[in-house]
C-alpha cells in the first residue's frame, strides 16, 4: 500500500525536469515578445517598422522563403527514391539506413566545409570540369543562393527520408497485390496506390525541411557569404555584431509568422492531395 500511494508523487517528481524546461521555454518566448514590442517609451512597433520599411530587408525575406521552398521540394524529390528503396529492401534496410544517417554523426560545420572543398573555385568539381575541358573558368557554385540550396538539401534530406519511410512501412502489401491482380502494372500501382498513401510522409518531410531551412544560420553563412543574407543570418548579425536584441526579436517574430504561413499552406495542400482515409 505504501508503494502504491507513493507512485503518483514519484511520477510528479519525474515531471519536474520537463516542467522546468517548459518554464524556461515559455519565459524565453515571453522575453522575446517583450524585447520586440517594448521600446524606451513603452509599447512600440518601431523595430517592426525598421524592418518592413527597408527594401533590402524585403529581399532577405523573399530569399529566405524561396530558398526554404526550393530546399524542401528538392529534399522531398531526392529522398523519395531512397525511402522507396529502403522500403523495398527489408534485408538491407538497417545497413542502408545507417548510411543515410551517417552524416548526422558529423558536425554541421565540418559537413559545410566539405562542400566548400567540393564546390569552391578551386574545388574538386571545378578542377575536374576544367581537366575534362568542359569549362575554362571556375563556375560560381558557392557564395550564392545555389551553394546554400545544395548545402541545406544535403543537411536536411535525411529528415525527408525518415518521414517518407515511416509512412511507406505502414502500407499493406496486399493493396499492391490487389492492384496488380486487377491488371495494373508496376508504375500504375505506384502512381495510384503507393504514392497517394505515402503523401502524408512526404508532406511531413516538406514541413520539417521547410521550417528548418527558414531558420538556418551556419550553412547560409559559410556557403552563401556575407551578401546572401537570410532571416536566420540577419538575426545572428543583430545579436552578435550589433547587440540589438530588440531588433533581433522583431526579426524572429517576423520569421515565425512567415514560417507559420508556409506551414499553413503546406497543410492546405496536404488536405487537398492526400486521400481522406489517410487524414
Amino acid at each position: 500500500m505504501r508503494g502504491a500511494t507513493s507512485t503518483p508523487r514519484s511520477l510528479g517528481w519525474l515531471l519536474l525536469p520537463a516542467l522546468l524546461v517548459l518554464a524556461l521555454f515559455l519565459g524565453s518566448v515571453a522575453l522575446l515578445f517583450f524585447h520586440a514590442f517594448w521600446g524606451k517609451d513603452g509599447f512600440s512597433l518601431i523595430y517592426f517598422r525598421q524592418i518592413l520599411d527597408r527594401a533590402d530587408y524585403h529581399e532577405v525575406f523573399l530569399r529566405t522563403v524561396s530558398i526554404a521552398a526550393i530546399v524542401s521540394v528538392a529534399a522531398a524529390i531526392l529522398a523519395y527514391p531512397i525511402a522507396w528503396l529502403l522500403w523495398r529492401l527489408p534485408r538491407w534496410r538497417n545497413l542502408l539506413l545507417v548510411i543515410v544517417l551517417v552524416p548526422w554523426l558529423v558536425s554541421l560545420v565540418v559537413r559545410t566545409y566539405g562542400w566548400l572543398v567540393i564546390l569552391g573555385p578551386k574545388g574538386f568539381l571545378n578542377e575536374t570540369l576544367k581537366w575534362a575541358g568542359v569549362i575554362q573558368s571556375p563556375v560560381p557554385l558557392i557564395f550564392n543562393d545555389l551553394g546554400v540550396v545544395i548545402g541545406l538539401t544535403h543537411v536536411l534530406m535525411p529528415f525527408a527520408v525518415i518521414s517518407t519511410l515511416s509512412v511507406l512501412l505502414q502500407i499493406d502489401h496486399r493493396l499492391e497485390e490487389a492492384s496488380e491482380s486487377l491488371g495494373a502494372g508496376g508504375f500504375d500501382t505506384w502512381r495510384r496506390v503507393v504514392l497517394p498513401l505515402s503523401l502524408p510522409g512526404v508532406f511531413t518531410g516538406l514541413s520539417i525541411t521547410f521550417l528548418t531551412s527558414m531558420g538556418a544560420i551556419v550553412t547560409p553563412i559559410l556557403l552563401g557569404g556575407v551578401r546572401q543574407k537570410m532571416a536566420g543570418t540577419q538575426i545572428y548579425q543583430e545579436v552578435v555584431y550589433n547587440f540589438n536584441m530588440s531588433k533581433a526579436s522583431a526579426w524572429a517574430i517576423c520569421l515565425l509568422l512567415l514560417s507559420a504561413l508556409g506551414l499553413a499552406l503546406l497543410r492546405a495542400a496536404e488536405a487537398a492531395l492526400v486521400p481522406k482515409a489517410d487524414r
